[in-house]
């Protein structure tokens, strides 16, 4: 008698499952699928003398950390569950994953051959990539600290594409039997480096590609992708695509931002030659 006086009457309401507290929690799952990406990466690389195999294998890893990263934002519009909480996890994510573990990549693969300029500039690389996430983060919050939409331009180099050169730099050294990783191209990788960090801190505006329309500049500029991606392929390897796509991305907020900095100059021009009025 008292066991049936304890069961749940048939017609009490059974608990509901709130699906957007369990929506909310699949984007940061994603997050943090980057964030394990870079401990691993960092892991593979944190020997005193990891192989070429090592940081194969951790570039490879930051590859799945980037695919993470453009998933999570993704699913959390799709699933309406953008949040600041998961706005300050991303960066801190990419922080780890686009920003450690990159420079200390570079750093054991070539820098290690200069050890002081060689720390300097890994460190300035992570550094940037810090400052910038920060400004980001500031630039997309409301003063309530919700996120924003996302605009059509980023001011500075994301730090997933700064991390994603020197990423495929490293795919297509092992493409070509480590030619890339030889002394003779040191000082290069050491230019590339400090430039992919400044333009992070830059105020180079980057597109988004979060409000493409299909049009025919679009519809041109994907077939250009497609076919100087096929063309890379054939020429050379597998491995360069992906250098080539994202030296392009940098490549046109380059070009952009020369264009407005040229018609500024232009308006500039005209209005310092108008003379004066003549008076009365």
């Amino acid at each position: 008698m008292g066991f049936r006086r304890n069961r749940r009457s048939p017609n009490r309401p059974r608990p509901k499952l709130d699906l957007r507290k369990t929506l909310f929690v699949l984007p940061n799952l994603i997050t943090l699928g980057s964030v394990f990406c870079g401990f691993n990466a960092i892991r593979l690389v944190a020997k005193e003398t990891p192989t070429e195999n090592d940081v194969y294998r951790a570039a490879v890893l930051l590859i799945f950390a980037m695919l993470f990263d453009m998933m999570d934002g993704r699913v959390a519009r799709m699933t309406k569950t953008q949040s600041a909480f998961g706005l300050q996890l991303d960066s801190l994510a990419d922080i780890i994953s686009f920003g450690l573990a990159p420079a200390l990549l570079v750093y054991k693969w070539v820098l290690h051959r200069e050890p002081i300029p060689g720390i300097l500039t890994s460190f300035m690389f992570v550094s940037c990539a810090a400052i910038r996430l920060a400004r980001f983060n500031v630039l997309s919050s409301t003063p309530s600290g919700a996120p924003t939409k996302p605009g059509k331009y980023i001011l500075g180099l994301p730090s997933p594409p700064a991390a994603g050169i020197l990423i495929s730099l490293m795919l297509a050294n092992h493409a070509v039997g480590g030619a890339l990783g030889s002394e003779r191209y040191t000082l290069l990788l050491f230019c590339v480096t400090i430039a992919l960090g400044l333009l992070m801190v830059s105020n180079v505006r980057f597109r988004s590609f979060k409000e493409l329309k299909l049009n025919t500049a679009t519809l041109l500029f994907v077939l250009f992708t497609v076919g100087s991606s096929v063309f890379v392929w054939q020429r050379f390897k597998p491995q360069f695509v992906l250098v080539w796509l994202l030296s392009v991305y940098v490549l046109i907020a380059l070009v952009e931002t020369l264009r407005v900095l040229s018609r500024r100059l232009r308006g500039l021009e005209e209005r310092t030659s108008v003379p004066p009025a003549m008076p009365h």
